[in-house]
């Protein structure tokens, strides 16, 4: 069948481009750049592009819509929320150009993707969940300044916000705070990119996720791995990590989730491990993942089960993986060894990691390891992943950081300088 892998330039596109052709689908890869990674490997069959849904929600969807009017019966792959949310929104037209889409109702999918609402539908399951206070003004956050217990994370309540005028806007990454003049810098700087706010407890532990393709809330397939390296050393997307099996705490406490949310598609639910092994649940992420290619080199080929699903309906539920499989995401890994060396973050309660140990780590290769994005017969997504870094990401977040330093600075509040 025909497959359109959206957001081209993430690691997760290369791949699903990757398997989704070695199962013999044809795969056009789209993304709103001239070029992307994932439309660099010799797996694409084709590429296109469509207006970015942070500029133009309604725009990208009629371009999609365009496109499967000239490919009617193939499968959309959203791999991000900012792709997700429009095209689950807008669903019934894309259905009707012919496109085909597993995914849960769309109140379902921006059910999972708002973390209030999860925190609280963990809670209710009985599952640890931070101390959690939801901040909408700045008057709650003065007020809750005052009576939180410290030290504390403020994060956005969604990833994704659809703004006013129709535009799907990143919320950035989460801030941390050790007291109370902490906490009100953090609700200055995120207020620039964001409306809603979660304050959390801060949970000192290691990140874990459990990954799962879901048929309308019952199992089909699971994979779990081990973070060796974050690319934030604070906790933000595995930049090394080794297959493993599921830890049964983890593994019974997302699929309790995940059913009674009656997921359809692939998932990742997040946690941190607690010293005394306890999972605390962090977020629910409706779609594909980043470190998606450890989950492929180790036997459970999600993108092609996906389509399976989508083609026929249902898939058998898939049993075992190999484990001790370890892959890495060398420009991630540079960017640890960056910020480990840039120090820990403003207010960042916890230990940090050795800048010797950091470089060392980074230096000496451990045999076996396979890489998200390098492989010998198909080098260009390699190549395009750090040339979108340095020619595009790079140079928009300094455009963005330099955004909202004069916003605050224009309002009179403090710098981050």
């Amino acid at each position: 069948m025909k497959v359109l892998v959206l957001d081209g330039n993430e690691n997760q596109a290369v791949a699903a481009v990757r398997a989704l052709r070695a199962q013999g689908h044809e795969v056009v890869v789209g993304a709103d750049s001239l070029w992307s990674k994932a439309g660099w490997s010799r797996a694409a069959t084709r590429v296109f592009n469509y207006p970015a849904p942070q500029v133009n929600m309604d725009a990208f969807v009629e371009c999609i819509i365009a496109e499967l009017r000239e490919s009617p019966g193939a499968l959309v792959l959203p791999m991000t929320e900012r792709t997700t949310i429009p095209i689950s929104k807008r669903r019934d037209e894309i259905i009707q150009a012919g496109g085909l889409l597993v995914l849960p109702a769309h109140e379902i999918v921006m059910r999972a993707f708002d973390k209030r609402q999860t925190t609280e539908l963990a809670r209710s399951l009985g599952i640890a969940v931070p101390v959690t206070i939801p901040i909408s003004s700045s008057l709650e956050a003065e007020t809750s300044a005052a009576t939180l217990s410290y030290p504390v994370v403020l994060k956005a309540q969604a990833s994704e916000e659809v703004s006013t005028d129709g535009r799907v806007l990143s919320t950035g990454a989460p801030r941390y705070a050790r007291n109370a003049n902490e906490f009100l810098m953090a609700y200055d700087e995120m207020s620039t990119r964001c409306s809603s706010f979660l304050a959390q407890q801060f949970v000192d532990g290691i990140g874990t996720g459990y990954f799962a393709l879901m048929h309308h809330g019952e199992l089909r397939a699971e994979f779990a791995h081990r973070r060796i390296r974050d690319v934030r050393p604070t906790g933000s997307g595995s930049a090394v990590r080794v297959s493993v099996e599921p830890d049964l705490q983890v593994r019974r406490a997302a699929l309790s989730l995940l059913r009674e949310l009656r997921w359809h598609g692939v998932a990742m639910v997040e946690f941190r491990e607690r010293a005394d092994g306890t999972p605390v649940f962090m977020e629910v992420n409706g779609r594909f993942w980043n470190s998606l290619a450890l989950a492929i080199y180790s036997g459970v080929d999600f993108p092609s089960l996906l389509a399976r699903m989508a083609e026929l309906g249902d898939v058998e539920t898939q049993s075992g993986y190999q484990t001790g499989v370890r892959c890495r995401w060398f420009l991630g890994d540079l960017r640890h060894l960056l910020e480990v060396w840039r120090g820990a973050p403003r207010g960042y309660p916890s230990r940090f990691p050795n800048r010797w140990r950091a470089l060392r780590e980074f230096l000496i290769p451990v045999a076996g390891t396979r890489h998200d994005n390098f492989i010998w017969n198909d080098p260009l997504p390699e190549i395009g992943d750090w040339l979108d870094f340095v020619g595009r990401r790079l140079p928009a977040a300094n455009k963005k950081r330099a955004t909202e330093q004069g916003k605050l600075n224009a309002e009179g509040r403090y710098s981050l300088s």
